[in-house]
């Protein structure tokens, strides 16, 4: 990456393929060019476009799920990372926009649990995945110290972190305090952690969609959060042990069992 880069951080990687073909800042007309050279379809077999928003009254969901139609707004962040995300994840972003068609079939499900989980995913998701299954309890349970500081040279080694959500894409642009992600998490063999960035990029767009589809996230409390900014690599200020100290990043949650 050239200095100066918007996109300087490695947890752009996911996106890093097409971030390289297109201009540093949103161009509807590149992305539409993009995707024609790259097709990806939707469940009914009709082909992702996207297109500016539309004043008919459709759902946004309703829309791609029967037409293939993403409302893009033009030259916008948020929504040029959404596109790259389609690019990216076409097989989990169809699994969500099914998710939520269903959910709105359903009486009282307008806008419930189920569709909240969705969007919580969809906006701030991040997959982590690991070889070694105590480093992912570390994170189950917001041990932050033991994990990024105790074990981060493990992290290093034995932990990925891949981005979905597009808002959180857009958030990297500018990091803050406090910064976090809905993470899903895999156990992997250690072989995976080596696999070139598209095969883990497939890989995880499977995993994804299966998860969604059969129903496995259906509360935003299914997901773990994760201080981004706690992540080695990410800010170098994180690389004084004591920057772990502050509990209002780095909090000592306690999940529910149920």
């Amino acid at each position: 990456m050239s200095t100066g880069s918007p996109y300087p951080s490695f947890l752009f990687d996911p996106l890093r393929h097409w971030l390289d073909q297109l201009p540093p800042r949103p161009d509807s007309a590149a992305l539409v060019a993009l995707a024609e050279q790259h097709p990806r379809h939707v469940a009914s077999g009709q082909r992702v476009r996207f297109v500016p928003p539309q004043d008919d009254g459709k759902a946004y969901e309703c829309r791609i799920w029967e037409r293939g139609e993403v409302e893009t707004r033009p030259d916008n962040w948020h929504d040029f990372f959404n596109a790259l995300v389609w690019l990216s994840f076409p097989q989990t972003k169809n699994a969500i926009s099914a998710a939520h068609v269903r959910a709105m079939q359903q009486p009282g499900e307008l806008r419930g649990r189920v569709r909240d989980a969705l969007t919580h995913f969809d906006e701030c998701g991040i997959v982590v995945l690991s070889a070694q299954p105590q480093l992912l309890n570390l994170l189950r349970d917001f041990r932050w110290r033991e994990l990024f500081v105790e074990q981060r040279a493990a992290v290093r080694r034995d932990m990925r972190f891949v981005v979905f959500g597009h808002a959180t894409y857009e958030a990297l642009l500018a990091p803050f305090r406090g910064l976090t992600a809905k993470a899903v998490l895999y156990e992997v063999d250690a072989s995976w952690l080596v696999w070139p960035r598209a095969e883990q990029v497939a890989a995880v767009d499977r995993w994804l969609a299966a998860d969604m589809a059969a129903g496995r996230f259906v509360r935003p409390r299914d997901f773990h959060p994760l201080p981004l900014l706690g992540i080695p690599g990410v800010v170098p200020e994180s690389e004084d042990a004591t920057y772990y100290d502050d509990t209002w990043q780095f909090r000592p949650g306690r999940r529910a069992l149920v």
